[in-house]
C-alpha cells in the first residue's frame, strides 16, 4: 500500500508498486481499470493516469481505446550460453533500450572471490547498474587489471559498451570465457539500486574471460534482479 510518510507522490509510487508487479508476473495481458485501481489505492483518478502514463511512456504498458491498458514488453530478457556477447547487445536484441549508471570504480586489494578462487593481484572494480527501458536488471562487478582499468576510466561508462570498448578501441582480445550460475542472497548494497528487498536470492553470474594465451582478461560478477533474466543453452545428443 502506499505510504504517507514517503517523500514520494503518489503516482510514483504507484507506478513503482505497479511496475513490481508487471515485472512479478501478477498481469500477464491486461492491468486493472482505472476504478478498480481508485479503489485499490484510495485515490483521485488523475494519480492513477499519471501513474498509468508514465509506464506507457516506458513501454512497459499500451492502452487500446475501448479495450484497457494491457502490458506490452516480454518480462524477462533471455540469453543464450553459447557465445559471449555484453548485456548490452542482448537487451537490444530483446527490442528493449538499455541503460548504465555508473555505481563506482575503485582499486581495490581485498580480493574478492571468483568461482570460490581469490583474485591474486590488485584490480580495478568497476560497478554499474544495469537496465532495460529504465528498469533495473542486474548489478554488474568488472574487475579488470590496474592498466586496463586506468584505461577504461578515460571513457564514459554510462554510455559505452565495456566489452566494446576493450576489444575496438583498446585491442584487448577476449578469446573465451568460463562462466557460473548460482542462487545467492543479495548484498545488502545491492538491494536498493535493484528495487528489491535485502534479503532476496537473486542470480548470480561469475565468469573469466582470457586471452588466446590463457591470460586472464577479466573476472566479472553480476547479480540478476529475479523475473528480470532468463539463461537458455541449446544441446544436441
Amino acid at each position: 500500500m502506499l505510504e504517507e510518510g514517503n517523500p514520494m507522490p503518489y503516482h510514483y509510487q504507484i507506478k513503482q508498486l505497479l511496475k513490481k508487479e508487471i515485472f512479478a508476473g501478477h498481469y500477464e495481458a491486461k492491468i486493472p481499470s482505472e476504478r478498480e485501481l481508485m479503489e485499490r489505492f484510495s485515490v483521485s483518478r488523475t494519480t492513477i493516469r499519471e501513474a498509468v502514463n508514465h509506464l506507457v511512456q516506458e513501454g512497459i504498458l499500451k492502452k487500446v481505446h475501448g479495450k484497457g491498458t494491457f502490458v506490452t514488453q516480454s518480462k524477462t530478457i533471455e540469453e543464450w550460453l553459447h557465445t559471449l556477447h555484453s548485456l548490452t547487445d542482448t537487451v537490444k536484441k530483446m527490442g528493449l533500450t538499455p541503460g548504465s549508471e555508473l555505481l563506482e570504480i575503485k582499486k581495490i586489494d581485498e580480493r574478492p572471490k571468483i568461482f570460490n578462487k581469490k583474485i591474486n593481484d590488485s584490480q580495478m572494480m568497476i560497478k554499474r547498474l544495469r537496465t532495460a527501458n529504465g528498469n533495473p536488471i542486474a548489478i554488474e562487478r568488472h574487475y579488470v587489471g590496474v592498466e586496463l582499468g586506468e584505461q577504461l576510466k578515460k571513457y564514459n561508462l554510462d554510455e559505452v559498451t565495456i566489452y566494446d570498448v576493450m576489444e575496438n578501441e583498446l585491442e584487448v582480445d577476449m578469446h573465451e570465457a568460463e562462466q557460473s550460475i548460482s542462487c545467492k542472497r543479495v548484498e545488502d548494497e545491492d538491494a536498493i539500486p535493484l528495487e528489491i528487498e535485502k534479503g532476496t536470492n537473486v542470480l548470480i553470474v561469475e565468469r573469466i574471460i582470457r586471452n588466446p594465451k590463457g591470460e586472464v582478461i577479466e573476472f566479472y560478477t553480476s547479480a540478476v534482479k529475479p523475473g528480470m533474466y532468463e539463461f537458455r543453452i541449446k544441446m544436441n545428443r
